[in-house]
């Protein structure tokens, strides 16, 4: 397992720095002084060297699923699974087409995490393509050992280009390690830098090995970002053979019981192989590639997982839930009370409001382990726990430890649906299995006062999408036996019935499927771009049988079609909060670039995306990478 500490002299190499040159009464004061005596030529020049910055990739990578208002949240409310569900701030991402504009704030808690994504996912080309350029300043033991850290590189800067061109579209693509800044930067077609992309995996595939320490990337993690990018640029038979390296390969899906609850009769698989203690064991043969989280790992700022502050309902908000008898406060927050429902579901604030479509309208079967009781919580599954039911001026001793009912209530004051007043933040369902991270029902992690989550390891790539990859690669091939065959592997594992009538079988069954079993871990938005772009550059209609096409890809596409037919906040029109309604459109299908950074591109040219300010001046994006 990678528990080395990050190497700090890479870290200062490959970051960018400013030389501050103080006065002096000597002309040598025009000569700038280095900040330190590690340079790239003298840091780069080991194995181990080689090893910790290729670790420090994956601490970049890592932080899109940690921390308060996680950047994984912004990827999620962009798609048909959920929205920002804060409701007392005028600022989260709801109004999207107030909100997203190339000036706004785009890297905040309070507002969204769009300008995040594109720092880190550069910040990871810089530190890959570092490693990429000095490579042979290293003595290796074999071309293999070189190879596979080449690969490794390669993979990264990969993933990184993968997530910009379909968050972003046409974005700059150096390849080289830049030492001096670049303000001549210009937007590079977004099939091009794919291309380049498929051609770096196919030599990481050779060479890239499995069976080394947890969190570092191996071959499977390598062929399914393959199927990925081969996905997105058309290359479906490619996309196959690539998805089925990775499953024919060493890694199996987990379908028995294992790990720390394994001997916990009232668990279950499904439970099993999201515990933390069970991600990165040897037991777990389905993680591709993981990244590791543990509290005294140097460079882990991000305090760990917060997803049961970020992904369960406000239910705590004092006088929130109420009691249908008296209309009475029904639910304390108090990890000490006699039940103690924050310390065994977290105090959640509902960032992610998971959609009707997602918490509801997908799970029609009901021997779905990934929805049975106990993995998946429901808020009549929680109970009156307000000690002051049972006597006194709030009394309503009959509901004390009775299960919370839906009702509708009217008073002259205000509307109680569902037994709640704010029934987007505060009355939701979620998927406990995923979001409950902790190791015991204690309150004495510094990350649980009040409980919201703690270190955990994370699943980046699962060998189940593999199979939701591959399906999908017969789908657009017209194979859609083949594809109803890995879906109904996923399934199985979920004990939900199988699939039986191949003819039904469609890109929205595989959508269908993803959500539910990568909940926080796909990146939805994404996905649903790439998928998107497939439908406009093949002509190939979806299943409501409307087709697209490239040349007005940001006035209609199937991203935008896709949301408003699952999503119930955006497709209604009419649904607010704190003055905000929720609204999106189709050239949210990509992400507007920051202003500022095209501003301080002085010498160049970056392509802001259609529909926000500043597009009407693009120029074609170039059709080689410089």
């Amino acid at each position: 397992m990678i528990m080395k500490k990050i190497n700090k002299k890479i870290v200062a190499i490959v970051t960018l720095t400013t030389i501050l040159i103080t006065g002096s009464c000597k002309k040598d004061y025009l000569k700038p002084k280095d900040l330190s005596d590690f340079t790239p030529d003298l840091t780069y020049n080991s194995v181990p060297a080689m090893q910790a910055a290729l670790a420090y990739l994956s601490k970049n990578l890592r932080a899109e699923f940690f921390g308060d208002s996680a950047p994984m949240l912004t990827e999620s409310i962009f798609s048909d699974v959920a929205v920002e569900g804060t409701t007392d701030k005028t600022t989260p991402a709801q109004d999207l087409n107030v909100r997203i504009t190339p000036t706004a704030n785009l890297n905040s808690d309070d507002y969204n995490k769009i300008g995040w994504y594109w720092r880190q996912w550069y910040q990871g080309v810089r530190y890959a393509n570092t490693i990429i350029t000095r490579i042979d300043n290293v003595k290796y033991t074999s071309d293999a050992q070189r190879n596979s850290i080449l690969g490794a590189a390669y993979f990264h800067r990969a993933y990184c280009y993968y997530r910009l061109v379909h968050e972003f579209g046409d974005v700059p693509c150096p390849v080289k390690e830049e030492s001096t800044p670049n303000v001549a930067y210009a937007s590079v077609k977004r099939e091009v830098i794919l291309q380049k992309m498929k051609t770096d995996l196919e030599f990481a595939q050779q060479w890239v090995t499995d069976g080394g320490n947890k969190g570092d990337v191996t071959k499977g993690a390598v062929s399914h970002l393959l199927t990925k990018v081969d996905l997105a640029l058309g290359k479906f038979d490619d996309a196959i053979a690539a998805a089925s390296s990775a499953i024919n390969g060493p890694y199996h899906l987990v379908t028995t019981r294992f790990g720390i609850n394994g001997a916990d009769a009232t668990k279950n698989v499904i439970w099993d192989l999201h515990r933390p203690e069970n991600k990165s064991i040897a037991a777990n043969t389905e993680a591709l590639y993981l990244v590791i989280d543990r509290d005294n790992l140097e460079g882990n700022t991000a305090n760990g997982s917060q997803l049961m502050r970020n992904c369960t309902p406000f239910y705590s908000q004092a006088n929130t839930i109420l009691t249908p008898g008296k209309n009475k406060a029904g639910i304390v927050d108090a990890v000490t009370a006699e039940i103690p429902l924050t310390l065994y579901y977290g105090r959640g604030i509902g960032r992610y409001r998971g959609t009707a479509y997602s918490t509801k309208n997908i799970w029609t079967d009901n021997t779905d382990l990934r929805h049975a009781p106990g993995n998946w919580i429901n808020m009549t599954d929680l109970v009156y726990n307000n000690p002051a039911l049972k006597s006194g001026a709030n009394a309503d001793p009959d509901w004390y430890g009775k299960h919370l009912e839906q009702w509708t209530k009217d008073n002259v004051a205000t509307r109680f649906i569902n037994g709640a007043r704010d029934t987007i933040r505060c009355w939701f369902g979620w998927p406990h299995y995923k979001v409950f991270i902790s190791s015991s029902l204690t309150a004495t992690d510094k990350y649980w006062s009040p409980p919201r989550g703690t270190n955990t390891d994370w699943y980046v790539f699962r060998l189940a999408e593999t199979y939701l990859l591959r399906a999908e690669a017969y789908i657009w091939k017209g194979d859609q036996a083949s594809a109803m065959a890995d879906l109904n592997v996923v399934r199985a594992r979920a004990q939900a019935a199988p699939l039986t009538d191949a003819s039904k079988v469609n890109i929205g069954t595989v959508l269908d499927e993803r959500a539910r079993e990568l909940y926080w871990e796909e990146p939805r938005k994404t996905e649903l771009a790439r998928i998107a772009y497939i439908f406009a550059l093949t002509g190939k209609p979806s299943y409501t049988g409307k087709t697209y096409s490239v040349n007005n890809f940001s006035d209609a596409n199937f991203f935008y079609d896709r949301i408003i037919e699952k999503n119930d906040f955006y497709n209604k029109g009419a649904i607010t909060n704190s003055g905000n309604t929720f609204t999106i459109s189709p050239y949210h299908v990509l992400w507007p670039i920051p202003n500022s950074d095209i501003q301080l591109n002085i010498n160049g040219h970056i392509n802001q995306n259609k529909g926000y300010a500043g597009s009407a001046s693009n120029v074609p994006a170039l059709d080689k990478i410089p």
